[in-house]
């Protein structure tokens, strides 16, 4: 029996799991990046980088449509691209699934160790990442998408705290639209285009949703969801600081708390940052899980627990020696944006072109 049969995610869990893998990537300073590549107009690029963000979803779709007995990417390549090219491929989007998570725990690991923790070392806090993420990756997509699914559902109540600094607004910072043409918006669009990576995902997580026929719905609405939590936080950011203030803050979004007051609890940034994390868990520990899924199939594996165990052992020990800095960590999200551009957006469409070549080849040597 084969192991997405007896692993199965519902649409719903799908949709928070895409969209969690998101949100993960650049919440935080989303709006500074923003606010320094097109000024007050960056809401719009959001906008734009959602819209090329469908089509590529669009395009995965349509490529994990033609898998043989609903299978992965891997049974995809070995179809269409033979042993070899399962191998070098296959390889590749494990690299990236675990640069991926790599970048995404480091970036945990700092803000923890800056805004909570700043006297623990790294390779302790590191520690306990770590633990909790082999009890949940080590379960497969079923428990992931039961994790995203929890998670998401406790951060409902969030927003609704951001709504209090909207009492402080400023609304004309936003005006007038388009200051200075399409010129500014365009600029800011690869970094918009990183914050939505994540979907990719679907290379490995189509074969276990239990309705494949609403997979495109699913994607549509992941997105979306991820649109209006950009949407709402940058404008929040945007109006409550001034235009040149909000580029003074590495992590606007953290900024912003502090005009929360609650006579109960003195730093409220903290409580926040606390369950930022498992939001941000989901950018990392899927990740992990995608990685070894693709490197213990290649091997000839069903079982990915012991990759996970080599991975995460070998990430615990390298931290000891050595962890990025804050600024490392910025460069390392540059180059994860450029990676998830090629993977997630440049490759399913160059992918459909081929397969759509190759079965048109086929048929005219059939006939």
């Amino acid at each position: 029996m084969k192991h997405h049969t007896v692993n199965k995610m519902t649409t719903l869990q799908y949709i928070f799991l895409t969209s969690g893998i998101q949100i993960g990537v650049a919440f935080l300073a989303l709006p500074r990046i923003l606010a320094e590549k097109a000024g007050t107009d960056g809401w719009m690029t959001i906008i734009v980088a959602w819209a090329l963000s469908l089509a590529a979803s669009w395009a995965l779709i349509q490529v994990m449509k033609r898998t043989a007995n609903n299978g992965t990417l891997l049974e995809l390549l070995t179809q269409y691209a033979g042993i070899g090219g399962r191998w070098i491929i296959g390889a590749a989007i494990a690299l990236y699934f675990f640069y991926f998570g790599y970048a995404g725990i480091v970036r945990a690991v700092l803000i923890t160790k800056i805004w909570v923790l700043p006297q623990t070392p790294s390779y302790i806090i590191m520690l306990l990442f770590l633990i909790p993420t082999y009890i949940i990756a080590s379960n497969g997509p079923m428990i992931l998408g039961r994790y995203a699914e929890l998670v998401i559902l406790m951060g409902l109540w969030v927003p609704f705290v951001y709504l209090i600094p909207f009492k402080d607004a400023r609304w004309l910072h936003l005006l007038p639209v388009m200051k200075s043409g399409w010129s500014p918006i365009l600029s800011a669009l690869p970094d918009s285009i990183y914050a939505y990576v994540g979907f990719g995902a679907t290379l490995i997580l189509y074969p276990y949703l239990e309705n494949k026929d609403k997979a495109t719905l699913a994607l549509v609405i992941s997105n979306s969801l991820t649109l209006v939590c950009y949407l709402f936080i940058t404008i929040a950011c945007f109006v409550y600081f001034s235009p040149k203030e909000i580029q003074e803050y590495t992590e606007p979004v953290i900024t912003l708390l502090k005009a929360v007051e609650f006579k109960f609890v003195e730093r409220v940034e903290i409580l926040f940052i606390s369950f930022f994390l498992l939001i941000f868990s989901l950018s990392w520990i899927p990740t992990f899980y995608m990685g070894v899924f693709c490197t213990s199939r290649l091997m000839g594996s069903q079982d990915s627990r012991n990759h996970l165990k080599i991975v995460l052992i070998l990430l615990g020990v390298g931290t000891y020696f050595f962890m990025p800095t804050s600024r490392l960590s910025v460069r390392m999200d540059a180059v994860l944006g450029r990676l998830g551009f090629m993977v997630e957006y440049l490759f399913p469409v160059c992918l459909l072109i081929y397969i759509w070549i190759y079965d048109r080849f086929q048929r005219r040597t059939n006939a």
